[in-house]
């Protein structure tokens, strides 16, 4: 069975990169096969994030009220809400707090909104987020409460 390994002719790299490729690392090249992992490894964790988003999902834009009538909603009042969203949305490169263009060097606070260098501190825009909030959960989640047994009086 080892002679069988033996006389196998070395395979190229599965990405065509022009090195030996072995069984063992998915007939990849040493650099491929880490670069593999490296893409994996990062969308792993970009999962993680979305998945622990701190942002909680959206509250619905109309509620119905729990009244037996069965009159359609009034179509301009729901899409008023949809139209100022929409306008927050499609801008992203504009401070939310005093409208100027930020381009790429905007800063995206934890409350979500894009601003401007001035605006960029949570006490300039009226942040929303509650960081002492998430401080005390994740001082909560490194530091598990630790009891040890009581001992036997003798």
């Amino acid at each position: 069975m080892a002679e069988e390994h033996r006389c196998q002719a070395p395979r190229f790299c599965a990405n065509n990169c022009g090195f030996f490729g072995s069984p063992a690392t998915q007939n990849l090249c040493s650099k491929c096969y880490r670069d593999l992992q490296l893409k994996d490894q990062q969308s792993s964790s970009a999962k993680m994030v979305l998945n622990h988003s701190l942002v909680p999902p959206p509250q619905p834009l109309v509620s119905q009220p729990a009244s037996s009538s069965s009159a359609p909603p009034d179509p301009v009042a729901v899409e008023a809400p949809r139209a100022a969203e929409e306008a927050k949305v499609s801008q992203p490169n504009r401070c939310a707090t005093c409208r100027r263009r930020v381009g790429l060097t905007g800063f995206k606070c934890r409350c979500g909104m894009m601003l401007c260098g001035t605006h960029r501190y949570p006490e300039q825009h009226a942040c929303e987020f509650d960081f002492k909030g998430l401080g005390r959960e994740q001082i909560a989640k490194a530091n598990p409460v630790v009891k040890g047994e009581k001992l036997d009086k003798i």
